[in-house]
C-alpha cells in the first residue's frame, strides 16, 4: 500500500486505526441483510466525516475496520461515531435487534494505531538524531 498523506492548514498527516467491536453479549446477529446494511452505514458515516475506509470485515459476532481519519478525531471518537450511528439505524430497521438485546453494541472496543512505519523504526530514528550529519543551514 502506498502512503497517501493529507494536508490541512496546520500540517500534513497520515493517521489510521484498526478498530474492532462486538454486539452485546457477542451474539452472532451480524449476518445476511443486517451485515450488508451495516457495511453501507459504516461507509456512509466515513464519507460524511471525510474518513477513508481501507478495509472492512463484518463477521457474525464482531466488526473489523481499518480507517484513515483526520488529526482532530481521536480513536474513541471514531469508534463511537461508527457504533452510535449504526446502532440507532440498525435497531430502527431491524426490530429483532431491539427485542433480543438491550443495546446493539458492547460498550467496549479495541483500537490500535496503524502506520506505514513500525514503532521500532520510529524509535531508531529518534534515538539516532544526533548521529546524523547536519545540513549547513542547521549548523548556524
Amino acid at each position: 500500500m502506498t502512503r497517501k498523506v493529507r494536508r490541512f492548514s496546520g500540517g500534513v498527516y497520515d493517521l489510521g486505526i484498526h478498530v474492532v467491536w462486538c454486539p452485546k453479549y457477542r451474539r452472532p446477529v451480524l449476518g445476511g441483510r443486517v451485515a450488508e446494511r451495516l457495511d453501507e452505514l459504516l461507509r456512509q458515516k466515513a464519507d460524511e466525516r471525510g474518513w477513508e475506509i481501507v478495509t472492512l470485515e463484518v463477521m457474525p459476532d464482531h466488526v473489523h475496520l481499518f480507517v484513515k481519519h483526520d488529526p482532530k478525531s481521536s480513536a474513541s471518537y471514531v469508534a463511537n461515531q461508527f457504533k452510535g450511528f449504526t446502532s440507532r439505524v440498525l435497531r430502527e430497521e431491524f426490530p429483532h435487534l431491539k427485542s433480543r438485546m438491550p443495546t446493539l453494541w458492547s460498550s467496549s472496543y479495541f483500537a490500535a494505531s496503524v502506520g506505514a512505519v513500525s514503532a521500532e523504526a520510529v524509535r531508531r530514528y529518534i534515538d539516532t538524531q544526533w548521529e546524523r550529519p547536519r545540513k549547513k543551514a542547521d549548523a548556524a
